[in-house]
This record gives C-alpha cells, structure tokens and sequence, in this order.
C-alpha cells in the first residue's frame, strides 16, 4: 500500500502544539504531506511555540517542520498551482488544525480565499476525507450552525479537546490523544494512546 498523501492547513486558532505534533506523527508514518499555514497561523504558532511573534513566516515554518526529512512540503496560501487546490490530484485526507472560526464559516460559505480554503472545497466535492479541528469557546449561534452545515456537507468535525480517561501525566500526552483521533479518523494506525479498554 502506497503512503497516504494528506493536506494540513493551519490557521489562525489558538492550538499551535497541537498542530506540530500532527505534522511529526504524518511525517512518522511516512506520509507524503503538504503543509498550507495562514498569515494568522504563522503568527500564532511563533507566539505559542517560540514566545515570539516577530519571528518570520519562513523561520517558523523551518522550525515547524525540523526533522521531518523530505515527508513535508511547505505551500504558499496563494499558490494555487499547488495539487491540493484541484479536484484531479490523488490526496487521501485533508485536515485543517487548528481551524479558526473564520475558516470554519468561510469554507461552509463556499468561498474560496486562499489554498486552504480551495483545498476543504475540494475534499467536500470530490468527497474525500475532511477533519476540520476548531478550538474556539464558548461558540455562537453562528459558529455552531457553520458547524452543522458543514457537517451535513461531509466534513468531520473534531474539536481539539482531549479525554482524560488515559490518565494523562504530561501536555504532550493530552496532545496526543487529540492527535490519535485524528489519525484514525483519515485512516492511519496509531500507537500514540491506548485506546479505551486496553491497558
């Protein structure tokens, strides 16, 4: 069986730890992986991995990506000769995380300003795997309706909100968990958390 090819959009939603883990855990499983971040994105991942904002788009991807060997190619927002923004490019799975409300409602508008939105477009009409990882709360009416829309339309929506049941004794195990599900949810073994049941 070939290597799944997955796209991960990051976007400007609190949720930057959760993000990196997700980039070293495809990398892990020797994905092909195209990795799209936001102009906000950029600036949330320097601030909650490095502590500083200022730093540039090109030294926190290179810092986002270290150790990940040739798995993970970086795109632009505004390329759109990128394979991820066309329907006939063979891609397995697409995962936005974190996904900001502002992504979440314009996907489920239909409009299409940047890569990453082309590419959740793209899963939803050829019907390809789509797991959209919101963090925001409390959420509005709006929100939770863009939800819903997007939901009926395909889409799997899975908050970054850890359990607890396995009993966690680091924040890299509550990241995990998150990041199992994920994993599962676009059809990749996992052994990042036991699983319920299992010691």
């Amino acid at each position: 069986m070939s290597a799944l090819r997955v796209f991960l959009g990051i976007t400007g939603a609190s949720g930057a730890p959760y993000a990196r883990r997700l980039v070293q855990a495809l990398a892990a499983a020797d994905c092909e992986v195209g990795v799209c971040a936001s102009g906000a994105a950029i600036e949330v991942l320097a601030t909650e991995l490095h502590g500083d904002a200022r730093l540039s788009r090109d030294e926190t991807l290179a810092r986002l990506v270290e150790g990940t060997g040739d798995a993970v190619t970086v795109y632009d927002p505004n390329d759109w000769r990128a394979p991820y923004a066309s329907g006939s490019a063979r891609v397995d799975a697409y995962v936005i995380c974190p996904c900001s409300m502002g992504t979440l409602g314009t996907i489920a508008s239909g409009a299409m300003q940047n890569l990453i939105h082309r590419a959740a477009s793209v899963a939803l009409k050829e019907e390809r795997k789509l797991v959209l990882c919101p963090r925001e709360t409390p959420l509005s009416a709006i929100h939770l309706e863009n939800m819903l829309t997007l939901r009926r339309a395909g889409a799997t929506i899975m908050f970054l909100a850890p359990g607890f049941y396995h009993r966690a004794e680091s924040v890299d195990d509550l990241l995990d968990f998150v990041v199992a599900r994920i994993l599962d949810h676009i059809g990749l073994e996992q052994s990042l958390t036991p699983r319920w049941g299992q010691s």
